[in-house]
């Protein structure tokens, strides 16, 4: 068994999330502990009410909100009575036992699992502390109820990686085929949990791996001048196709505002890695006979790396991105330097500045002559040499000794 714990400042938004699933009919509810009327005669107003009345009594209190997620193995023998008597049982070790929670099943994921929402607002007014509750409470309490219940132990399966790697399902986003709001929902949450992104356009490149794109309007509409933001499902052809779902709609925090404050707290913290991106990208460059764009990303794929393209409206290249799925990072080229720009990687790849055209037409251009080939795989593994070689560098760039002396140099940064 694996929990998570997800605190928060609004019950009704971790409510809607678990209502809507409910009335899409992915979830049930299967106990409302605390409340005056039977779990089956509970509605919205009766649940949220009652939360609120416990909230109100200390508005001090930023932090009110409980959400938990109980995830078990397919092979559990997992009933009604038994889910219902783990989640009670649990929330008994935690010490949220005699506060009001709800407890559902949710049917939307290819493993079982149950969500718990409460609050740590207790009748006195009196708040319980949620600090280190998952290290602590929770752990405890999961190690004894995967015995008592006879539950797969976490530790023995690797439960929390596999759900992890599950919460996304590794598939692109299909238009019609499943809930587009919980596809997207998923894509989300994955990508904004683990990788590590300082711009929209490098965000909209990981989500673009799946099918889907954030949109923030045209720059002189309402939305664009009200910050908002917008998440759609990019069609076969990769242009935006279905209705647009706003992201303040989403349960997982993904609005501009949010995202912006991430771009900030990233930007530091991606730059060791950067280094990693141009070794691949040498060795990919130095390793093919006859260099050509498709085979370059081919070559980087392997090195767990996506080259993503940015086209204009005529199929013209115009920018490049590097997704590295090992350290979890986003590069755009020009930010890990001139000769990983897509100008300068294109014509690495075989074609001029003067011919660069869409990529369906790659086939057409010929390869480069044995001569120059030659000369170009010598360059390369020059380059790699220097990359290796380099210093130590700062989340900046600039060398450690000489970081006083200098100067900050604004970068443009390529928008889609």
């Amino acid at each position: 068994m694996v929990a998570r714990i997800n605190t928060s400042k609004s019950v009704s938004k971790t409510l809607n999330y678990n209502e809507a699933k409910l009335k899409a009919g992915t979830a049930e509810l299967l106990l409302g502990s605390g409340f005056i009327k039977n779990t089956a005669k509970l509605n919205f107003y009766d649940k949220i009410r009652q939360f609120e009345r416990y909230i109100s009594l200390n508005e001090r209190t930023q932090t009110n909100t409980l959400h938990i997620s109980l995830n078990f193995d397919r092979s559990d023998d997992l009933t009604k009575e038994k889910l219902i008597a783990i989640a009670e049982q649990y929330m008994e070790a935690i010490g949220f036992g005699h506060q009001p929670f709800l407890v559902y099943q949710h049917f939307d994921s290819g493993h079982p699992h149950i969500h718990i929402v409460s609050t740590n607002i207790q009748k006195d007014g009196r708040r319980i502390s949620v600090h280190n509750l998952g290290r602590n409470q929770s752990e405890a309490a999961r190690k004894e109820l995967e015995i008592k219940f006879e539950l797969i132990k976490a530790e023995k399966k690797g439960l929390a990686e596999s759900f992890k790697i599950k919460s996304v399902n590794a598939q692109k986003v299909i238009y019609g085929k499943n809930s587009t709001k919980q596809a997207i929902a998923n894509v989300l949450n994955e990508v904004i949990r683990n990788y590590t992104f300082s711009s929209l356009p490098e965000f909209n490149a990981i989500l673009k791996l799946f099918n889907v794109t954030a949109d923030r309007g045209l720059k002189d509409s309402k939305m664009y001048k009200g910050k908002g933001l917008v998440y759609r499902v990019l069609g076969e052809n990769g242009m935006p196709i279905g209705a647009p779902i706003k992201a303040s709609a989403f349960f997982q925090k993904s609005t501009l505002a949010f995202l912006e404050q991430k771009f900030v707290e990233n930007d530091s913290l991606k730059q060791p890695f950067g280094k990693r991106i141009k070794v691949e990208i040498e060795f990919a460059l130095a390793k093919l006979r006859h260099p050509s764009l498709n085979n370059f990303m081919q070559e980087l794929e392997k090195g767990q790396i996506s080259t993503i393209l940015c086209k204009n409206k005529d199929g013209l290249i115009y920018g490049i991105n590097y997704v590295d799925h090992k350290t979890k990072t986003v590069f755009n080229g020009n930010e890990l330097g001139k000769e990983y720009s897509a100008k300068t990687i294109l014509e690495r790849c075989g074609l001029k500045e003067s011919i660069i055209q869409p990529l369906v037409n790659q086939a057409l251009i010929k390869p480069t002559q044995s001569n120059a080939h030659q000369d170009f795989v010598s360059q390369s593994k020059n380059n790699l040499a220097d990359i290796l070689m380099q210093p130590d560098l700062n989340a900046a760039g600039i060398l450690y000794p000489f970081k006083k002396d200098a100067k900050k140099k604004k970068r443009k940064r390529i928008s889609l």
